[in-house]
């Protein structure tokens, strides 16, 4: 599924072209007007989520990779190195994922490239070095890694764990080189859905004309490449969120929540409400929370749908289909998740209920459908099974 050299190497001239174009004033006359707020019955949900049933899609491409994580671990397993044009070709062949998610950040020169950490890790010598990303220019960024060329001599790259923070070689089944969003659009599937997360550090704060810098770079090439793409952006900065939501009227904005799963020091962030409040003061599109806020919260899901908001979920429980499927019944728009066939699979399978409301479909597999008396309990049952928040 890896794109061939030849055509790898012509994207790679010139990969930030369009970005380096970039700069604090607006984007050309191509992008849509800013300020083109809509009232709340006049939003559009991304995907056409109002007229459609669940929709899958793939965290990182086909999974997140989770260093140390043992083979066939049902998070951070994946074969392929996550957020690479190989991973993102592969979810893009199963007809059933809508969509990526991603995480965007932007170079020291101005270019937005794929990577979801804050800090970049390699070693020499037995000592590591940690960068942080956004402090690195493109050409620094791209060494990292298995390369294009296969002569070149790279950084070997290493994580975190996220347990007990032990940096490790990290290693994949089937590695792939480290790109740019440029790339990506040019050579993804252009059926597959982008959802490009706006990242930014938790522990920096960031002034206006910073956050601007990074999302006007993001913005210049989303609109010279996107054409009829699907695109929807989200973010854990509800000021940035904000700020993409003002630059821009064409594609879709949703706030990241944790959905008072962890607490963070802007209250913004800490509740699903808090999180129903952001979108309609700032005149979001939806929310994307953790998957067990809402569970504990079904209420909320309720509360997102009269506001005509989209309600999309991520989190570990979102790899085991029987959760899923309580959020199928819930009426939850959207799934992101690792185990990617296995879940796209049973959602498809879910569909198939409609006719049958006995029996669920996954894998091939019958299973019971839940009954609303069982679905009820469930919903009960489930928020004193969870973690509660800390």
């Amino acid at each position: 599924m890896a794109l061939p050299a030849a055509t790898r190497g012509a994207a790679g001239l010139g990969l930030c072209r369009i970005a380096a174009s970039a700069s604090s004033s607006p984007p050309s006359s191509s992008a849509p007007p800013a300020g083109g707020r809509r009232r709340e019955r006049d939003r559009e949900l991304p995907f056409g989520l109002a007229e459609r049933g669940m929709v899958v899609g793939g965290h990182r491409g086909m999974g997140m990779n989770a260093v140390g994580a043992p083979p066939g671990a049902r998070v951070g397993a994946a074969r392929e190195r996550e957020n690479t044009l190989l991973s993102f070709g592969r979810a893009a062949a199963h007809s059933a994922v809508a969509f990526v998610e991603f995480d965007v950040q932007v170079t020291k020169d101005g270019c937005p490239i794929i990577f979801h950490d804050d800090f970049i890790l390699t070693q020499r010598t037995g000592a590591v070095y940690e960068r942080r990303v956004t402090d690195l220019l493109l050409e620094d960024f791209l060494s990292y890694g298995t390369q294009k060329k296969p002569r070149k001599v790279s950084k070997p790259l290493f994580r975190r764990t996220t347990g007990d923070g032990r940096v490790l070689n990290w290693s994949t089944e089937e590695d792939d080189p480290l790109c740019t969003l440029q790339e990506v659009f040019e050579l993804v599937s252009p059926r597959l859905g982008f959802n490009i997360e706006l990242k930014f550090d938790d522990h920096i704060i960031y002034h206006r004309k910073d956050l601007e810098y990074a999302l006007q770079a993001i913005l210049q090439v989303v609109f010279q490449c996107a054409r009829n793409r699907p695109v929807f952006f989200s973010s854990f900065h509800p000021d940035a969120a904000r700020m993409m939501r003002e630059l821009q009227s064409l594609y879709p904005v949703l706030f990241l929540t944790e959905g008072g799963t962890s607490k963070h020091h802007d209250s913004r962030r800490n509740s699903l409400g808090s999180a129903i409040q952001v979108c309609l003061e700032y005149d979001l599109h939806g929310i994307v929370s953790e998957v067990r806020g809402v569970l504990k919260n079904p209420a909320a899901v309720v509360s997102a749908q009269d506001s005509n908001l989209a309600l999309l979920t991520y989190g570990q429980l979102n790899n085991v289909w029987e959760a899923v499927y309580v959020q199928y019944l819930m009426g939850i728009n959207g799934v992101i998740v690792d185990r990617v066939e296995e879940i796209s699979n049973a959602v498809e399978g879910f569909s198939k209920t409609e006719l049958n409301r006995s029996v669920v479909v996954v894998d091939g597999a019958k299973h019971q459908a839940f009954s609303q008396q069982q679905l009820g309990f469930l919903l009960r049952l489930i928020p004193e099974l969870i973690e509660q928040p800390h």
